[in-house]
Formats: structure tokens, C-alpha cells, sequence
């Protein structure tokens, strides 16, 4: 699958960087677990654990606030400095999902951005390139998928 470089639009941009964070972010942290599993239950991860991280997405003009839990990651509400924020454009974002580009590359070529506990972003860097990453089974992050188990967690 081919994808074009692409940049998120401004003028909906604009519009969604006016809209609360706190749900989009349930249906990302929802999304990587389903995608990433018993992954992020590991012991590998527990350096992790209880880490304040912030993705931003910046031509987006969307973050997503979260912590690693035992079960996975957790939404966090955006009331304090994150102890890490990692800020890419949203197509940079998804060749590093699909394992297309190397963080190192998108970082010295300034297009991947890490502030805060820089030896925390080594390891988040670090733990991820360890990983024995399947591959993305799109079904299984689809919305209509997430947005069921979502559901399922919320409703019991």
C-alpha cells in the first residue's frame, strides 16, 4: 500500500483543535491497545508505568495526554506538564506505525520533535524498537471496532 506525504487540512484543523481532548484521546489510548495487546502489559514496559506522555499531532493541532498502566494505556486529562511530548505531523505519525520511516531519521531531520525527560524518550524509543511488532491488522484498529470495545469497557 502506497501512501502519498500528506498534511492534515487547516481549515479542519482549525476545527478540531477546538474540540475537547479528553474523548478523542480515549479512542486513541483504546486504539493502541487493541493494537499493541499484551504488549503493553509486558514487563519490558514497566519502566514506563505511571509517565505522563503526550502525543501531538501538530498539524492536527490535536494531543493526546496518557500513562501506562498495568492494562494498557490510560487517558489522562491535559492538567499537568507531561513528563514527555512527542510532536510529529500526522503522516510521520503513521510511517512510524507502519514501521516505514526510523525514528532516528524523522528526529535528526527535525520532523520528529521529544521535550521533557529526554532519557525517557530513549527508553520509550528504545522499548518500542524491541518490540516484536505484528503486523497492523487495520480491522482491528477500525472505528466502528474501537468504538465497540470502548463500549464494551465503559457499559461493562
Amino acid at each position: 500500500m502506497d501512501i502519498k506525504p500528506f498534511t492534515f487540512p487547516k481549515p479542519l484543523a482549525a476545527l478540531v483543535s477546538r474540540l475537547p481532548a479528553y474523548p478523542p484521546t480515549l479512542a486513541f489510548v483504546q486504539t493502541v491497545n487493541l493494537a499493541l495487546g499484551d504488549m503493553l502489559r509486558s514487563d519490558t514496559m514497566d519502566g514506563l508505568r505511571g509517565k505522563f506522555i503526550r502525543i501531538r499531532v501538530k498539524d492536527a493541532g490535536v494531543a493526546f495526554d496518557f500513562t501506562l498502566g498495568r492494562k494498557g494505556l490510560v487517558a489522562c486529562r491535559n492538567t499537568a506538564v507531561a513528563d514527555l511530548t512527542i510532536s510529529a505531523n500526522a503522516y510521520d505519525f503513521l510511517m512510524l506505525a507502519l514501521r516505514r520511516e526510523d525514528p532516528d531519521t524523522l528526529f535528526f531531520s527535525r520532523r520528529l520533535l521529544m521535550e521533557g525527560d529526554t532519557e525517557l524518550g530513549l527508553l520509550v524509543k528504545n522499548t518500542l524498537d524491541g518490540l516484536e511488532m505484528p503486523p497492523l491488522d487495520w480491522r482491528a484498529v477500525a472505528p466502528s471496532h474501537v468504538f465497540a470495545e470502548l463500549k464494551q469497557r465503559v457499559l461493562g
